[in-house]
């Protein structure tokens, strides 16, 4: 049994090694849209479109923030009220007047919601129909529950158009007050990063492509190009998928152009000053929001599942369960691996935590983080074969999602 239990130690510590040394630096958090300060050299025409479905108590600050962007470019915002009940539109009039730019917000009733469409898709679609007239150099994608600093969008074009990007994204400050929060939403952000390391991301040669929802400029000539929005009309990790669709669209032309671009350059990275105003104050608001997507990462496949199921445990769990079992067993050589495997863990978390300004102790329970975010990953897969998963906003959409 010891030896086994030392193999399983030392496999889930090399893991970490492999993972510190050669994943693209995940554990980082230097890719920051705000290091450096940008300036404009050009005034690009931008266009912001933000889907909104009962947003009424949110979309006062969030349009707010949106309407006093210290851009000095054509920018016009363009909400679509997704058949909400809650007077949303109404709210969104009030503040643009409040402000004094009742003529930079435009209100768009939304339509039904076709087949074949998820609904926040399909408002963002009728938004860029809408945005059009006004030929845009750029489109801001936001969500409703986004609380822009004032730079936030002259920052976003200037990198994109001092790079030369078609898209570029911000992982937004998520809201880190209660208890569940401080203990959940930094990992959340963790996990995101492994996953799609932003370096990797950044790197026009590395097919690796991610972006965060709440906070994406695309050249509407990349829009154009990929096929528009509906290409990814199904999505429900839509930002995923727009930057996946993006990076990728590349063509022969590009390549003989600049023969080291295998890839469309697109950029995706962290914002200290934009923030979700979205609370999750409770574990069940969180499991349901991991839940909800988490088996559709995973391209609903139960063989990924059960990897998931199996890899979790032995990557997080294995390192302090050892180290217990070392010291009980007297056994210094599985103690001493356990716990070298558990402070590469916390080495790795601790920056995300530092830029949450939570405890540092709490880059310590990563394990428990971990076991809890694999149980919403099973529970995620139970609510897709109860036909339940994908719920959102009174929706439930199908398992067919063209990542």
């Amino acid at each position: 049994m010891g030896v086994i239990v030392l193999g399983l130690t030392l496999l889930s510590l090399t893991i970490w090694l492999g993972l510190l040394c050669f994943w693209g630096q995940f554990w980082r958090t230097d890719q920051q849209l705000e290091v450096t300060e940008t300036q404009l050299e050009s005034l690009p025409v931008v266009c912001a479109v933000v889907p909104a479905r009962n947003e009424a108590e949110l979309i006062p600050t969030s349009l707010r923030s949106l309407l006093l962007q210290d851009y000095p470019g054509s920018f016009n915002v363009f909400l679509v009220d997704d058949r909400s009940t809650d007077r949303t539109a109404n709210f969104a009039e009030g503040v643009a007047h409040a402000v004094g730019k009742p003529q930079q917000l435009h209100i768009i009733s939304g339509e039904s919601l076709p087949a074949g469409w998820s609904g926040k898709l399909w408002a963002v679609e009728q938004g860029i129909k809408s945005a059009s007239k006004f030929t845009p150099d750029y489109f801001l994608l936001t969500d409703a529950d986004i609380e822009h600093a004032p730079s936030n969008l002259r920052r976003l074009v200037a990198k994109a158009v001092q790079e030369d990007l078609d898209l570029v994204s911000v992982m937004v400050r998520l809201r880190c007050e209660s208890f569940w929060e401080k203990l959940l939403i930094p990992a959340f952000v963790f996990f995101f990063q492994k996953l799609y390391p932003f370096r990797w991301v950044n790197n026009p040669n590395n097919p690796t492509a991610a972006a965060a929802g709440g906070s994406i400029l695309i050249a509407r000539e990349a829009l154009e190009r990929i096929g528009g929005i509906q290409v990814i009309r199904q999505a429900l990790i839509d930002d995923c998928a727009l930057a996946q669709a993006v990076k990728k669209s590349g063509g022969q032309g590009d390549r003989e152009n600049n023969p080291m671009l295998s890839q469309r350059r697109i950029w995706l990275g962290l914002s200290r000053l934009t923030r979700s105003l979205r609370p999750y104050d409770s574990l069940a608001t969180i499991w349901d929001m991991v839940a909800r997507t988490a088996y559709t990462q995973l391209n609903y496949s139960p063989l990924l599942l059960l990897g998931t199921l199996v890899g979790m445990p032995l990557i997080y769990l294995v390192p302090p369960v050892c180290l217990i079992l070392g010291a009980v067993w007297g056994n210094w050589a599985i103690a001493l691996t356990g716990l070298l495997g558990w402070l590469l863990m916390t080495f790795a978390y601790y920056p995300t935590i530092r830029f949450y300004k939570c405890s540092p102790w709490l880059a310590f329970s990563l394990p428990a983080i971990a076991f809890l975010y694999t149980l919403m990953t099973l529970d995620s897969a139970l609510r897709h074969w109860q036909g339940r998963g994908g719920a959102w906003k009174g929706r439930v959409y199908p398992s067919s999602d063209n990542l």
